[in-house]
């Protein structure tokens, strides 16, 4: 289960760990891929960079549990967050694709849509999270 969710502060969202985000944020919901490599290739293909260089800096930034031990809550970092809010539809709609391309050849199949919807409803999800000046989190059962 991954969950991305607004939340105001680390200790805020730490405090979904054990449940989950559920009513006290807003959140979208998501069925079984990695999201922690995810989010490093959304930012490497939006923003640009390396991903083992974005590893190495601590991305992407767990403010709650162990990531090799069950439940965790990691940060999504602001170079993504605001790649994101300020990418067009056309752009994410690419990025999505280079995206499944990209788990394609890691042997994973996520179909071109569903991929381009996690990516465009989690743009919307970062553009409300910057209106309220609050932070993009990820819960990951």
């Amino acid at each position: 289960m991954v969950e991305f969710f607004v939340a105001p502060d680390d200790a805020s969202a730490g405090l979904a760990l054990r449940t989950g985000p559920g009513r006290a944020f807003e959140s979208l919901s998501f069925g079984n891929f990695d999201p922690e490599e995810a989010v490093v290739e959304w930012e490497c293909l939006l923003v640009g960079g390396n991903f083992e260089e974005l590893v190495e800096a601590g991305e992407p930034r767990i403010v709650a549990g162990q990531d090799n031990d069950g439940c965790v809550v990691f940060a999504m970092s602001p170079g993504l967050s605001a790649a994101l809010a300020d990418a067009g539809h056309s752009r994410l709609r690419d990025v999505a694709a280079e995206w499944a391309q990209l788990r394609a050849e890691d042997g994973e199949a996520i179909d071109t849509e569903i991929a381009d919807a996690i990516v465009s409803d989690l743009a919307d999800l970062v553009s409300s999270a910057r209106r309220q000046n609050q932070g993009v989190y990820c819960w990951v059962a």
